[in-house]
């Protein structure tokens, strides 16, 4: 992965995806004690950051790998990505989601054209009906994080975030992180862009994966992939693509509770005006309670999806 195929990408997609704005708020910066800026990707088009992803993938593809048709896997925000994109180039597509998905991604993958398939997170395995897929129709598999046009596009974000930090040299980018697409594709950015810009992976506390294999220096796996309210960020572990990038670009991990992800959201929406998810809303949790080590005078989180249905939207309001 390098600056040159995010660029192409941008370059392939930029007419199609929205540039979300890079907000702030004087309360969350008194709060922390530092310049708080956040990128709002749950203003993306879809509801959060995949659509980018998902889009330079598609539009990667030829002609006729199209329209033989797509399948992805997801708990909701790569599906609903990849079924608008695969709408907008007019391919086949087909999505296998988790049983216990948020009920509003379902409805909105089927909404954008797409096949749904539900399976049980516990008992089956995700890659396996996949790869059956694959081999009986010829259908294209675009995987969440390890495809590299996928990492390209959500790299795009990067991108943005360095166009709207004219002026700011050094920063601590805080960015919520499931199989680390969306991190490799900022880091990669950013380290051409913005090398004075550290990025560092969020992920819900029990399901650590990222932070742990940048310690030890290989994939950890996490011993669960359920059970937490933050499901659009949890993965079994990182990619064997976005790995090594994460290795060599990346500083140490955060974690957070489910608590403080729900205060996150509640704040984004009282000081922002914007609707965050639970693991959408991560890396700003981390932003505004577990930076204090942190040297740099500017954090940078990116809140990278909105999609969360009415009841969990209400008790995170219930933290104000």
């Amino acid at each position: 992965m390098n600056i040159d195929r995010i660029r192409a990408a941008h370059g392939r997609i930029k007419s199609t995806i929205r540039e979300t704005p890079l907000l702030s708020a004087p309360f969350l910066d008194d709060l922390v004690g530092k310049r708080v800026l956040v990128k709002a990707e749950c203003l993306q088009i879809t509801g959060s950051f995949k659509f980018r992803g998902a889009t330079s993938a598609i539009s990667a593809l030829s002609e006729a790998d199209r329209q033989h048709g797509i399948v992805a896997f997801s708990s909701g925000n790569h599906a609903q990505g990849v079924a608008l994109a695969a709408q907008k180039y007019d391919a086949p597509a087909t999505i296998i989601m988790p049983a216990d998905a948020p009920r509003v991604k379902i409805e909105n993958t089927q909404a954008y054209g797409a096949e749904v398939i539900l399976y049980d997170r516990a008992s089956e395995d995700r890659d396996e009906i996949g790869a059956r897929l694959v081999a009986e129709k010829g259908l294209t598999l675009i995987k969440p994080f390890d495809n590299e046009e996928v990492i390209a596009g959500q790299g795009t974000c990067g991108l943005e975030i360095a166009a709207q930090t004219q002026g700011i040299e050094e920063a601590a980018v805080l960015v919520c992180c499931g199989g680390g697409g969306f991190l490799s594709g900022i880091a990669t950015a950013l380290a051409d862009e913005k090398p004075g810009f550290t990025c560092h992976p969020v992920e819900p506390e029990g399901f650590d994966d990222v932070a742990r294999s940048l310690i030890s220096g290989r994939i950890e796996r996490n011993a669960q992939t359920s059970g937490n309210i933050c499901d659009a960020i949890i993965s079994p572990s990182p990619g064997q693509i976005t790995f090594p990038i994460m290795q060599r670009l990346c500083g140490p991990g955060l974690t957070v509770s489910e608590e403080e992800a729900l205060r996150a959201m509640a704040m984004a929406f009282e000081h922002l005006r914007v609707v965050a998810e639970p693991g959408g809303a991560v890396a700003l949790a981390a932003a505004l309670f577990r930076t204090s080590h942190l040297p740099q005078d500017t954090i940078i989180a990116t809140i990278s999806g909105g999609n969360v249905d009415a009841a969990m939207f209400q008790r995170a309001l219930e933290m104000l």
